[in-house]
């Protein structure tokens, strides 16, 4: 039976309107109108799509507030996540993804990119199944209320030239025909599942030798599939790969075939012109985190300049520092600035753009991120009177006032999922402190 919200304000695609019904019918909004509310149901404030957290590793999450102590850079952080992730188990990943997951709907979080590596067990030994570590993502992306692009990533080595260590050898099939056969498998287990993609990844020029990414390529080409990488985060990665293939990560992936409009290089924090031209040319899109970028003390990537050479721009959490996409979108205005010492880089449709529809279409869900019949039915309200936005109407409401705290309600899928502010699997808090607790 077809459902009716009432919207307060909402963004559609032309601009901003009160007084908007949306009606939905299963997971897809069959129509979109202005009028009174008769009895829709009312969404207070300002109604947005659904966001698309287009980077994150679950796990990270248990890291929250424990690598912020004493000093460090990227190397040193690592260090505390291959910790966290010795310890991971299908039912431990389960728990804690469940509720990391539902952390994002409550912040506004519809879809979200998870890019995967933790597979096997220790010693890198697979799992009698050997995907059961993603299935243990997909369902607690289920459970949460988002849709999910599981992003599998291939991981060979520790290093450019450097063995699997410790930690590491749970990521790794052996090599990339390996990962492939594994990655076949887990593709044909939800095939014609909408709610779920199921794309490749490299992990990084550091963990995929390039005469190895040219099969995880083809496997994104094959299933015309999202195919993502970590790229330029580190300085110290682009100078291992100017000396070892003479060649910058960016130049790697493109020799190799793994760039393309279904590729996101993720960071890209140190590019160089040639790069930016080169992401710019294949149509690739570029993941900014800001948030986790600046915990790590990764730097500030180049975004404007990708964006004017037609590089579509989106936005993740990534180590779950903070999940906040409202945050994410304002710091990538806010850095700029920073580093240019001028304001007024990114209009407020832009930067929302990159946190909805731009998101979801690199996660291979492009009918997603829009309020328009047809689209998938993802409904975010956020409070114009709380403390934080009391005052402001437009979309700067959002995109420079709030936080995840002013998300009111949550349509998922056609699903409610966030209530007032609170998730239909209760009290998250308790949820989060259990699942880190085991882990720690």
């Amino acid at each position: 039976m077809p459902l009716t919200y009432w919207c307060e304000r909402a963004w559609l695609p032309d601009g901003l309107a009160d007084d908007v019904l949306v009606e939905i019918d299963g997971d897809r909004i069959t129509r979109v109108d202005q009028g009174p509310p008769g009895t829709a149901e009312r969404l207070p404030g300002l109604t947005v799509p659904g966001l698309a957290n287009a980077h994150s590793h679950a796990f990270h999450r248990a890291l929250r507030g424990v690598t912020q102590q004493g000093r460090g850079d990227f190397w040193t952080w690592r260090e505390r996540m291959y910790e966290i992730a010795a310890r991971l188990d299908p039912d431990s990943y389960l728990r804690l993804a469940r509720a990391v997951y539902a952390e994002m709907a409550m912040a506004g979080v519809t879809c979200v990119g998870e890019f995967h590596y933790v597979h096997h067990e220790a010693g890198g030994r697979p799992y009698d199944d050997a995907n059961v570590m993603g299935h243990a993502l997909v369902n607690a992306a289920r459970e949460a209320g988002l849709r999910i692009a599981l992003l599998d990533a291939c991981y060979v080595s520790g290093g450019i030239g450097v063995p699997l260590a410790g930690p590491q050898l749970r990521f790794s099939d052996g090599d990339a025909d390996g990962w492939a056969v594994r990655a076949e498998e887990l593709a044909a287990a939800y095939a014609g599942q909408s709610d779920v993609q199921i794309g490749a990844a490299i992990h990084s020029v550091r963990a995929v030798p390039p005469d190895q990414m040219g099969v995880v390529a083809e496997f994104s080409h094959r299933h015309v599939a999202p195919l993502h990488a970590h790229v330029s985060e580190q300085r110290a990665e682009n100078a291992a790969c100017v000396e070892a293939y003479a060649a910058t990560p960016v130049q790697v992936l493109h020799e190799r075939g793994a760039l393309g409009p279904r590729s996101t290089a993720v960071h890209a924090t140190h590019l160089t012109d040639v790069d930016i031209e080169l992401i710019g040319q294949t149509d690739a899109y570029v993941c900014m985190c800001p948030t986790t970028e600046r915990d790590l003390a990764d730097g500030i990537g180049p975004a404007r300049a990708l964006c004017d050479r037609g590089t579509p721009i989106t936005l993740g959490s990534d180590s779950h520092a903070v999940i906040d996409l409202f945050e994410e979108a304002r710091a990538v205005e806010l850095n700029e600035r920073l580093a240019t010492e001028t304001r007024g880089h990114w209009p407020a449709t832009d930067l929302l753009h990159a946190a909805t529809a731009a998101g979801h279409a690199s996660l291979g869900f492009p009918d997603a991120g829009m309020l328009m019949p047809g689209a998938w039915a993802d409904l975010v309200s956020v409070r114009l009177d709380s403390v934080r936005t009391a005052g402001v109407d437009g979309l700067e409401a959002v995109v420079y006032a709030a936080t995840a705290a002013d998300v009111h309600s949550v349509i998922s899928c056609g699903r409610r999922v966030v209530k007032d502010g609170r998730h239909t699997l209760g009290d998250i808090g308790t949820l989060l402190a259990e699942a880190i607790g085991e882990l720690r």
